[in-house]
């Protein structure tokens, strides 16, 4: 069992060396959004099915690809014994953002673990809808993009007891349907060097991945996130910086400083992990004005990013400096033009600004409407060390914020209340409520006894509290 130490996303590598690899995290998994949905697997099982394995010549491609790690890495990737996972049982009902399952163990390895652990989304949307729209499930399922997703499309069905309608696997639709998308890109853009692919974790297996690798090579894009399939398909392997770099900090300036006195290279600045305009922007191009030969970028992720995109680009000119742009987070066709547009309009050059796109090539020419994005699974750092984090981000409202701490889930069985609290692991279970997470109390409430509940995000006492403390530490002030 296990996998490629080289099959995950490369940003995961430079954070790895710009961080703590050996220091203990917790990550959690859940689904911001797509109704009542069903595990039909033992999450334990699908963790340590792909735990990465060395492989000869790992090392050698890392190292001529900017990623030489260093020894905390290469032991953690072994420290599999030490990893703690707590899940809600095969069976569980969940609702949007509680947690599914958290993974705890050496940062660099629960790290490592995310954009697999991504792909489950895929199977438990499609034993979701296999449950609750029965009727829908033979059109949802008909077409897949290679035979190994149709193996995991009759494996998840086989898991719940809903017998398998017609499923055709056409690895040639796909590929080319990808290539158009690329194709189109390139024009937009005056040519793919301009392109790059980030798509792993929209992915339902890898060989579909490696399907969308080659579609894009073959229209002429030459970079990929996916650090194995750029050395199956002699790519050129790269990343930017996420979310889980900067809650490790504690702040942008100290996360961004990391990255650029720990990895001998030029660095990327993720900006909204608290506040794009506020501090993401000020403190990159402070950095950037320190450094301004060494070609480091910003990537903008969530809120108004055409906003953020004219704020930094009056300061960028205020500053004299010429940071590149990296724009990736939900892309497509369309938005490529606007941003082309906009780029022209306040001329900054072509060469500055480039776009990475994950779904739009992956996902979206799959057929399924059964996506990531659908139910915007997600794979957050919730604590490094002793210390709760959480991400806020820019969106209105709280719907990216994710949840700190180590969670877990109290299922209320008895009495009015919420249907869900999402709580802490050592936080005493609330009266009328049963400990979901970990299985000793069973699956819970079935589908059918909970599928037409109201059920709002709602967080225990304890989670209440760390959400406050964190809030009040990052804005000096409680949130509204």
């Amino acid at each position: 069992m296990g996998v490629s130490v080289l099959a995950t996303d490369g940003y995961k590598l430079s954070m790895a060396e710009a961080g703590w690899p050996l220091r203990r995290e917790t990550f959690y998994y859940a689904h911001r959004r797509g109704g009542p949905q069903v595990v039909p697997f033992d999450v334990e099982a699908e963790v340590r099915r792909v735990l990465p394995v060395e492989q000869p010549g790992d090392h050698d491609f890392l190292r001529a690809g900017e990623y030489e790690l260093g020894a905390g890495f290469r032991s953690a990737m072994a420290r599999h014994d030490e990893l703690v996972v707590r899940a809600l049982p095969k069976g569980a009902v969940f609702f949007p953002r509680e947690p599914v399952f958290s993974v705890s163990g050496p940062s660099a390895l629960v790290s490592w673990l995310e954009p697999l652990l991504l792909q489950l989304s895929f199977r438990i949307q499609v034993a979701s809808v296999a449950l609750v729209e029965p009727e829908a499930l033979a059109a949802t399922v008909a077409a897949v993009t290679c035979e190994a997703q149709r193996s995991v499309v009759l494996q998840t069905l086989d898991a719940v007891g809903v017998p398998a309608p017609k499923v055709v696997a056409d690895p040639d639709g796909y590929r080319e349907r990808v290539r158009a998308r690329v194709v189109e890109l390139a024009q937009v853009t005056h040519g793919a060097h301009r392109l790059f692919e980030v798509g792993l974790r929209a992915a339902t297996c890898l060989p579909q991945h490696l399907l969308a690798l080659e579609a894009c090579r073959s229209a002429g894009l030459e970079r990929t996130s996916h650090v194995w399939g750029a050395r199956q398909l002699r790519l050129l392997p790269v990343g930017t910086m996420g979310h889980e770099h900067v809650q490790r900090y504690g702040s942008d300036d100290a996360a961004f400083r990391a990255m650029t006195e720990r990895r001998p290279h030029r660095s990327s600045f993720l900006l909204d992990t608290f506040d794009t305009i506020g501090s993401g922007i000020p403190a990159a191009f402070t950095l950037i004005a320190e450094r301004p030969s060494e070609g480091d970028s910003i990537r903008y992720d969530s809120g108004d990013k055409e906003a953020q995109y004219r704020f930094a680009a009056a300061e960028a000119k205020r500053l004299g400096i010429a940071p590149v742009q990296i724009l990736e987070d939900g892309f497509d066709a369309p938005q490529t033009r606007r941003f082309e547009a906009l780029r022209e309009e306040l001329g900054l050059p072509a060469e500055r600004q480039v776009y990475g796109y994950g779904g739009y090539l992956v996902a979206g020419p799959s057929g399924s409407p059964l996506t990531r994005d659908r139910v915007a699974a997600v794979y957050k750092l919730s604590q490094t060390g002793h210390r709760p984090t959480m991400k806020f981000g820019n969106e209105a409202g709280a719907g990216k914020q994710s949840v700190p701490g180590r969670p877990v889930l109290f299922r209320r069985v008895t009495g009015q209340g919420p249907i869900g609290l999402v709580g802490q692991e050592q936080e005493a279970t609330p009266p009328g409520y049963v400990l979901l997470t970990g299985g000793a109390n069973g699956p819970g409430p079935t589908l059918a006894e909970v599928r037409d509940e109201p059920a709002p995000f709602t967080p225990s006492p304890a989670t209440t509290a760390l959400m406050q403390a964190l809030h009040l530490a990052h804005f000096g002030k409680a949130p509204s």
